[in-house]
């Protein structure tokens, strides 16, 4: 199959807007190339093998976001909404993003962002791997193993460190976790790995569903995660002890409504995707909604809100 490549080069603090309008045209998945992010991820030598050094050498602080579409007779429309949208939005008119088109073919995509996609630590035990990787682990390292393929859920971006993390910290043996917008899977699977009894990730993109599946597969945890294709809460059933969601502010302000009947008493709320200008707007709905504020954590300009229902 071949895809449409859609490149748009940009600030951090547009990544949020434009990711949106990418996934409202109907990207199959995003990849986002941050130059701040593989300098620091290259600066530890626990967490990274060898990275080629032209990806580090970068004077820009800017961004690419990266959106892949599936060759389609709609192809040529949906690439010139992409541009009307970020040419017209209110706010983007004004730093005119610069946007470039390419097609490439299944190969030549998946051996173009592997190199950015190297085994690394998160948290205290917890070893994100690609499959075409060799790691050798430590006593008590718990190792996940992921092909992300067009979900892009590789487990460097901020927000799916910072919920790894939190996910490690609050996960007891036994409990039930729902992982809402799951993505590639990466945080089910964690869950699971800790020692989750019961997890239900839910995504309402075909291809997350798909990667989740086969990443739940490969890291042999489907007795425990069952992956769902829906909207948000709509498709879970019951209560969890956990539920942890990686997703953009606006639609985490959306679903709070709905938390209370689907957490537990006492129950924990992880919620990321939040860029730092936003956390008020969360934080105000949380509140309103009876739940109490743990804690806000930041990475870069990204937050997490953990929220009890206590």
């Amino acid at each position: 199959m071949n895809w449409a490549e859609v490149q748009i080069k940009t600030t951090p603090e547009y990544e949020e807007l434009i990711s949106s309008i990418l996934y409202d045209v109907g990207a199959s998945g995003l990849a986002i190339e941050d130059p701040r992010d593989i300098l620091e991820l290259s600066q530890s030598q626990e967490s990274w093998t060898i990275i080629d050094p032209d990806l580090i050498n970068v004077e820009s602080d800017d961004i690419l976001i990266k959106a892949y579409f599936a060759e389609a007779e709609d192809l040529d429309y949906r690439i010139q909404e992409i541009k009307y949208r970020i040419n017209n939005n209110h706010v983007l008119k004004e730093v005119q993003p610069e946007i470039t088109v390419t097609m490439v073919d299944d190969e030549e995509f998946a051996e173009n962002w592997k190199k950015y996609y190297k085994p690394t630590r998160i948290g205290e035990r917890i070893i994100i791997k690609p499959t075409w990787e060799d790691y050798t682990l430590k006593e008590d390292d718990i190792l996940i193993e992921l092909d992300p393929g067009m979900a892009f859920g590789t487990g460097t971006h901020e927000t799916t460190i910072l919920c790894t993390e939190a996910l490690e910290r609050f996960v007891r043996a036994g409990d039930i976790v729902y992982d809402i917008g799951c993505g590639s899977g990466i945080l089910s699977i964690v869950a699971a790995k800790l020692g989750a009894k019961k997890v239900v990730a839910v995504d309402l993109d075909e291809v997350c569903v798909k990667v989740s599946n086969d990443n739940i597969k490969l890291n042999q945890v489907e007795d425990i995660v069952e992956v769902k294709k829906g909207n948000l809460l709509d498709v879970v059933e019951g209560k969890a002890n956990i539920i942890v969601s990686n997703i953009i502010a606006e639609i985490i302000v959306e679903m709070v409504k709905d938390l209370k009947y689907h957490l537990e008493a006492r129950g924990t709320f992880i919620a990321s995707g939040i860029i730092e200008e936003k956390i008020p707007m969360v934080e105000k709905s949380l509140m309103e909604n009876g739940f109490k504020i743990l804690e806000i954590t930041k990475k870069n300009e990204w937050a997490m809100i953990i929220a009890t229902n206590d």
